[in-house]
């Protein structure tokens, strides 16, 4: 199955970049440039990953991921912050706005790949969760 990631970028050449290696290593890749489009293609694309650029043209990043957690069917979609917002506290802030994690800029892409194995592999894991052991004798 290929992993469809929502990539929220609104810098072209960020977006360019990502999208192309994303792709190259087999991700389906849907590009949204503006926090309103996020949480339209977030409903209609079902992606299985969010990466979310959290500065923003029309709605900033930490309004679309709280809209996003409150909505029924994208509100399990991992998300991951990909910012230049690295400033101290801003990590704990984009948990708080309803992130799974982070990733400052300049973007580290075998990190980011890394961040995105564990974001996708935790849904995996809340959504089908091992089965308690057996206590039959």
């Amino acid at each position: 199955m290929v992993t469809k990631v929502l990539l929220v970028e609104d810098h072209e050449e960020l977006w360019e970049f990502l999208s192309r290696r994303l792709r190259r290593r087999g991700f389906d890749v849907v590009l949204a440039h503006d926090g309103q489009q996020a949480i339209d293609q977030a409903a209609a694309e079902e992606p299985d990953i969010i990466l979310l650029d959290m500065n923003l043209p029309v709605l900033d990043g930490w309004t679309v991921a709280g809209r996003l957690r409150a909505e029924d069917p994208t509100a399990r979609i991992p998300i991951i912050a990909v910012t230049a917002h690295a400033m101290a506290g801003d990590r704990s802030k984009a948990l708080a706005a309803g992130c799974d994690d982070y990733h400052p800029k300049p973007v580290d892409f075998p990190l980011l790949l890394t961040q995105i194995d564990t974001a996708l592999l935790r849904a995996e894991e809340a959504d089908h969760p091992a089965a308690p052991p057996s206590s039959a004798p």
